[in-house]
């Protein structure tokens, strides 16, 4: 075998290992939910059909915020999101999602400029100093808790704990690498402290 061939050979294998151990990280860290008081819980937007019904995911990371609000781990809840090609503002839908199922309209947080992650995090940050609100728990899917949590601490919110929707897909196999790859983004632009 050609010297040049053994080492791309011998670094595609470094670099598959090595994506493959950040994958492992990230869903054992997901998977492993940490419940613990908090003022408020922060769901990320996902697909909202047009008829204005949420998409499974969504759901279902409502549900995880619900059962924290009902068992009364949170104070808040905050949806954030943004209007999708389906033309409905997600965070709206959430919100009358959480008023049907009983949340108090004046205990949700609406953030209808959630447009990706790193918004959803920097709005947050705003709505909670706007509010001297402080601690939060992230609720999404259990590949997306490690990037949200990351965004908001970099905003200075205190992430106290994170849960995971109750809700798998085979989706779930191409998000989780789509993961690996944002959170290498992420570390390599952070600046040095």
């Amino acid at each position: 075998m050609m010297p040049h061939l053994r080492s791309f050979i011998r670094c595609s294998a470094a670099l598959l290992l090595a994506f493959a151990t950040g994958a492992a990280v990230i869903a054992v860290d997901g998977l492993h939910d940490k419940v613990t008081p908090a003022d408020v819980v922060v769901v990320p937007g996902n697909t909202v059909n047009a008829d204005g019904t949420l998409s499974p995911r969504l759901k279902a990371r409502l549900d995880a915020a619900l059962q924290l609000f009902k068992h009364q781990y949170c104070a808040f809840i905050l949806v954030s999101g943004a209007t999708g090609k389906e033309g409905v503002d997600e965070a709206v839908a959430m919100k009358k999602y959480l008023i049907a199922a009983g949340v108090p309209e004046d205990r949700i947080i609406q953030d209808s400029a959630g447009f990706n992650t790193e918004a959803t995090a920097k709005n947050t940050a705003q709505l909670l100093r706007q509010r001297k609100l402080g601690s939060v728990i992230a609720a999404s899917q259990f590949f997306h808790i490690t990037r949200l949590r990351a965004l908001l601490q970099q905003q200075g919110i205190p992430v106290v704990g994170n849960v995971h929707a109750q809700y798998f897909e085979l989706r779930d196999l191409y998000s989780l690498p789509r993961e690996v790859a944002a959170m290498l983004v992420l570390v390599l632009r952070r600046e040095p402290t």
